[in-house]
């Protein structure tokens, strides 16, 4: 098996994880978190302002997952820059998406420091794809 193709089964594995998360994280959110916010007393603009947060969290985390699964479906570059900007989705996942959703989870903004990291984390994974030639 050459590296590449190796490289291109992890990234396919990653996405398929992120993505299956991402529906899972999803569906929690659409169904199961607005009783749970409610039920803790929290203000209806809270919560409100909650699930909002939330929402952005899972739909970035899904977008990231599709962007892993094309990831891994490019024959061109370096199998090692593919692999790391791979990882620098994955990472952008769990501090963009991972932040918001703890932020939601435990209702403590502080979380919201970490979320920019992910964000940054993304940036520079989407301006390393430009190496792949």
């Amino acid at each position: 098996m050459k590296a590449t193709d190796a490289s291109q089964r992890k990234i396919l594995v990653l996405a398929a994880v992120c993505g299956a998360l991402g529906v899972l994280i999803g569906a929690f959110g659409a169904h199961g978190l607005p009783n749970l916010l409610a039920d803790r007393g929290l203000p209806e603009a809270t919560v409100l302002k909650r699930l909002d947060q939330f929402d952005v969290g899972a739909r970035y985390h899904l977008i990231h997952a599709v962007v892993l699964l094309a990831l891994a479906a490019l024959p061109i570059g370096s199998h090692v820059l593919r692999t790391r900007i791979a990882w620098m989705f994955v990472a952008g996942i769990l501090f963009f998406s991972g932040s918001l959703y703890l932020l939601v989870l435990t209702n403590q903004p502080k979380f919201g420091a970490i979320t920019p990291i992910g964000g940054a984390t993304w940036i520079a994974a989407w301006l390393l794809l430009v190496r792949l030639r």
